[in-house]
């Protein structure tokens, strides 16, 4: 099985699917003369493609700390699309409210399916993030001596004798 079919086989990266469908289904629902919903659903619809992507991202990264930059990205998007179809309940002009109980049903059971996601890492392949913000639980900070020039001027200056006369300046 291909990478991207294993991707597309993931149970998250169906509902994320899933939750991009009905978002594109509900801004067909959205009039264009309204200017507020017009500007609220290409936010929507953004935030859906970006999880989708991330997952994506993540997947392909295989590393820790990648996969964990990817889930804080997908976590900020599903909340920020979570609230953004929440709110056009109390817009005016909005009438199909269905999708808003629907989509945001679909977000909670995505949100499960993403808590075991993450929980599936493996915390052993990892770059250290200096930022320390996605380092796996328990990470040892390398040692900083291993952190060097790459060019050691020990050695490249080696021989240079700078007292010497011809150094000096002239006069």
């Amino acid at each position: 099985m291909s990478r991207r079919d294993k991707l597309f086989d993931l149970p998250i990266y169906k509902k994320a699917e899933l939750i991009l469908d009905l978002v594109n289904s509900l801004l067909n629902t959205i009039s264009e003369e309204d200017e507020y919903l017009n500007a609220t659903k290409y936010m929507m619809r953004d935030d859906a493609a970006i999880i989708c992507a991330k997952i994506a991202g993540a997947e392909g990264g295989d590393m820790y700390s990648i996969r964990m930059q990817n889930a804080a990205i997908i976590r900020d998007h599903a909340m920020h699309l979570y609230v953004q179809v929440g709110s056009l309940r109390f817009h005016d002009s909005f009438k199909d409210t269905d999708y808003v109980t629907l989509i945001r049903k679909e977000i909670d059971e995505f949100r499960e399916l993403f808590i075991n996601w993450v929980a599936s890492f493996d915390k052993s392949n990892y770059y250290w993030d200096e930022w320390e913000l996605f380092n796996p639980p328990g990470a040892i900070p390398p040692d900083p001596n291993e952190y060097q020039d790459p060019i050691n001027w020990d050695d490249f200056l080696e021989g240079m004798n700078f007292d010497d006369e011809e150094y000096d300046s002239e006069e």
